[in-house]
C-alpha cells in the first residue's frame, strides 16, 4: 500500500537583526559613524584640503539621523603606500576592533591605502567584527556583496598609481645627481646651511665643531672617546641631542663633503611600497662633484683622516686611539705595536706602562723592554731638541724637493684620460647586455665581444685605482710634511717638558729597539735616536 507525496512546506523565517548594526530589525539604533581624512604632502594647498575634509566629514555625519558621530581621524603629511607610521589610520583600527565604531566613512580607496595588501587586510579585519567602510567616490560598501571585488580593483589601481608617483619622484632625484645638485638633510648636518640656490653654505660657528672633530681624530683619539668629549664640552650632536656617539662621529670622518666635494646617490630604494633603501655597490649610477662648495677640512687633511681610519680598522696589528701614545711606539723586534697595561691597579703603586703586544704571544718573546709613560716623555723631549737643533737645515732640504717629489701633475693626467676610458666602456658593456637581450644574436659572438670590454674595463679600472691612490698618497704626504714643517718652524725653544700637541703633530711614531735604543720617526721621515 502506497502513501501519498506530501507537498514540501517551506517557511520563510526573516532576519530579525540588523547586518550593520546588529541590533533588532525593530529597534532604531544609530551607527556609531567615523570620518578618515590623510593629506600625503606638506603644501600649504594640501593642509587647507587637509581642513576641509576634517570639517566636511563632521558636518556629514552629524547630518544623517541614522549615524551617531565618533570621531574624525587623521594622518598628516604621511604616504598612503604602508600603515606602518599611520598613527591616525592605527587608532582609527583600533578603536573600531574595540567595539567604538560600527561605519568609517573615507573620501577614495586612495587616500585610505595605495597597497592592496594593506588595504585588503585592513577591510577583512573589520568585515569579520561586522565593520563598515564606505568609500564615497568609487561608492562602495565594504559588506555589500561586490564590496570586496571592487575593492581589490580599486586598491590594484591605487597601487600601481603609487608606483607611477615613486617613479617619477625617483627619476627626479636622479635627474638631480646626473646634473651635480647636491642636498642634504640640513636639520641634522653639522657644518653647512642651506643656502637660496638650495645648496651648501658654509655656517662658520658649527665648523669650528667639525674642525675640532677632525683634530682630535688626526690627535689620537678614537671616535668614541671624541664622543665623550664632545658631550662633556656640552656641544650639542648633529640631531641637537646632548649626548654623542661614536657612529655619529665616525660617519662625519667620512664625509666627503666636509672637504667640499659631495658623492650622489650612495643608496637607492629598493621597494617603493616598502621604502625599503639599499647602499649602492654600483647597482645604479653614482655621481662625484668636486669642489661644489666651500670645504671646511682641507682635501689634503681628510685623506689622511681617511688613511688613518682604515689603520684602525679591526685586523692584526692595527692602529689604536685609546692613548695619545696607542699605537704611536713599534717594537723594534717583532714590528707590532706597544700596547698599554696597568700595573698594581688596586694599590698606590699604581702605573700604566706600555709594551710590545706580541710580547707573551705563544711561540714568541720579545725582548724589547717596556716603557712608562714618564720614560716616553723624556725620551721624545731629548729628540725633539735634537730635531730642533736641525730646524734651518730641514726646512730648506723640503723646499729643494718639494716641487718634483710631490708633483702630481702627469699622474692627474693620466687618472681623467683612464675616468673617460671607464665610462665609455662602462657604456659598451651595457650597449652589448641591451643588443643581446633585444635581438637574437649569436651567442659565441656575443661572448667574445662581452668578455673583451669587461676585459678592458678591468685593466682600465685596476690603472685607475692605482694611480688614484699614489695621487692620493702624494698629496696626503705634503700635507702632513706641511702640517709638521709649519709646527717645527714656529717652535723657537727648546723643549723642557712635555708637549701633548707637539707629539701628535710632530711625531709618527717611536720604534723601540732596546732600553737605550728608542728611535723617534717623525712625520717629515726624519729618524732621530733619544
Amino acid at each position: 500500500m502506497s502513501r501519498a507525496k506530501t507537498a514540501k512546506n517551506v517557511t520563510t523565517i526573516p532576519a530579525t537583526i540588523s547586518r550593520f548594526t546588529a541590533a533588532p530589525i525593530n529597534e532604531q539604533r544609530k551607527r556609531r559613524t567615523a570620518g578618515y581624512a590623510r593629506v600625503s604632502t606638506d603644501s600649504e594647498e594640501q593642509f587647507t584640503s587637509y581642513e576641509a575634509q576634517v570639517d566636511y566629514y563632521t558636518n556629514y555625519i552629524k547630518s544623517r539621523d541614522d549615524w551617531e558621530f565618533v570621531d574624525v581621524y587623521t594622518d598628516e603629511g604621511i604616504s598612503a603606500t604602508n600603515t606602518k607610521k599611520r598613527e591616525g589610520f592605527k587608532r582609527m583600527v583600533e578603536d573600531a576592533l574595540d567595539g567604538k565604531i560600527d561605519l568609517i566613512v573615507t573620501k577614495s580607496v586612495s587616500r585610505f591605502a595605495r597597497n592592496t595588501v594593506d588595504s585588503l587586510t585592513t577591510v577583512r579585519q573589520l568585515k569579520e567584527k561586522g565593520i563598515e567602510i564606505y568609500f564615497e567616490k568609487e561608492n562602495i560598501w565594504t559588506l555589500d556583496s561586490k564590496g570586496e571585488l571592487l575593492i581589490t580593483i580599486m586598491s590594484s589601481l591605487a597601487q600601481e598609481e603609487s608606483r607611477s608617483i615613486s617613479e617619477n619622484v625617483t627619476w627626479g632625484q636622479r635627474k638631480r645627481f646626473s646634473d651635480g645638485k647636491v642636498t642634504v638633510p640640513f636639520g641634522h648636518f653639522l657644518g653647512y646651511d642651506r643656502g637660496e640656490d638650495g645648496n651648501l653654505v658654509l655656517n662658520e660657528k658649527e665648523a669650528v665643531i667639525v674642525r675640532h672633530i677632525f683634530a682630535l681624530f688626526l690627535g689620537g683619539y678614537s671616535p668614541y672617546k671624541i664622543a665623550k668629549t664632545l658631550t662633556a664640552e656640552g656641544i650639542l650632536s648633529p640631531g641637537k641631542k646632548a649626548k654623542w656617539n661614536a657612529a655619529t662621529v665616525r660617519r662625519m670622518l667620512k664625509n666627503e663633503k666636509y672637504k667640499g666635494d659631495a658623492l650622489l646617490q650612495k643608496s637607492y630604494t629598493t621597494d617603493f611600497l616598502t621604502k625599503k633603501k639599499k647602499i649602492n655597490e654600483g647597482e645604479i649610477p653614482q655621481y662625484y662633484v668636486k669642489n661644489n662648495h666651500e670645504a671646511i677640512i682641507d682635501p689634503a687633511v681628510f685623506d689622511m683622516v681617511q688613511i688613518e681610519l682604515e689603520n684602525r680598522n679591526p685586523g692584526t696589528n692595527r692602529r689604536s686611539g685609546v692613548s695619545i701614545f696607542s699605537s704611536r711606539i713599534k717594537c723594534g723586534e717583532c714590528g707590532s705595536w706597544y700596547g698599554s697595561k696597568i700595573w698594581h691597579s688596586t694599590s698606590k703603586y699604581r702605573r700604566t706602562i706600555y709594551q710590545c703586544n706580541r710580547k707573551y704571544d705563544k711561540g714568541s718573546h720579545c725582548r724589547t723592554p717596556h716603557l712608562d709613560e714618564e720614560t716616553i716623555k723624556t725620551l721624545f723631549i731629548s729628540a725633539v731638541n735634537k730635531l730642533l737643533s736641525d730646524k734651518e737645515e730641514i726646512l730648506g732640504n723640503f723646499e729643494l724637493i718639494k716641487s718634483t717629489v710631490f708633483d702630481t701633475a702627469d699622474l692627474e693626467k693620466e687618472q681623467a684620460e683612464l675616468q673617460n676610458e671607464l665610462e665609455v666602456v662602462a657604456g659598451m658593456i651595457q650597449q652589448a647586455i641591451d643588443d643581446n637581450a633585444h635581438f637574437a644574436l649569436d651567442q659565441g659572438e656575443y661572448q667574445e665581444r662581452y668578455n673583451g670590454l669587461v676585459d678592458r674595463f678591468d685593466l682600465a679600472k685596476a690603472r685607475h685605482t692605482a694611480v688614484t691612490e699614489e695621487i692620493t698618497d702624494k698629496q696626503t704626504r705634503l700635507s702632513t710634511i706641511n702640517t709638521f714643517l709649519g709646527t717645527l718652524s714656529k717652535q723657537d725653544n727648546l723643549l723642557t717638558e712635555f708637549d701633548e700637541k707637539l707629539w701628535c703633530s710632530l711625531v709618527d711614531y717611536a720604534t723601540v729597539y732596546d732600553k737605550d735604543d728608542v728611535r723617534f720617526t717623525f712625520k717629515d721621515s726624519t729618524e732621530i735616536q733619544a
